[in-house]
């Protein structure tokens, strides 16, 4: 749980930084698996879906990569403005 409520934070905190609305202050789990660190041990490897606004009338994706309980990278929709992508790679806290 503690990782879901990380999660959330850096979502609100990327959406922020791009100008974004973070819509439902939430994520989901989408999918889980196992990944080695930069140490070589086994830990979760979790995707988290959530969902973003650029205008207030619309609904983009967006998905947050943990590994344990650091965060691998944020992807956000390129879609929502034109000519620019708008992923966050390896972003740590």
């Amino acid at each position: 749980m503690q990782v879901r409520e990380q999660a959330v934070v850096v979502g609100r905190r990327a959406c922020v930084d791009a100008g974004l609305q973070f819509l439902d202050e939430s994520v989901a789990l989408s999918r889980t698996r196992f990944a080695r660190n930069s140490n070589g041990q086994l830990q979760f490897l979790r995707d988290y879906h959530f969902e973003f606004s650029d205008t207030g009338d619309n609904r983009r994706p967006g998905v947050i990569r943990m590994l344990g309980e650091h965060v691998e990278w944020i992807g956000l929709d390129g879609e929502w403005q034109p000519g620019r992508t708008a992923s966050v790679s390896r972003l740590r806290d």
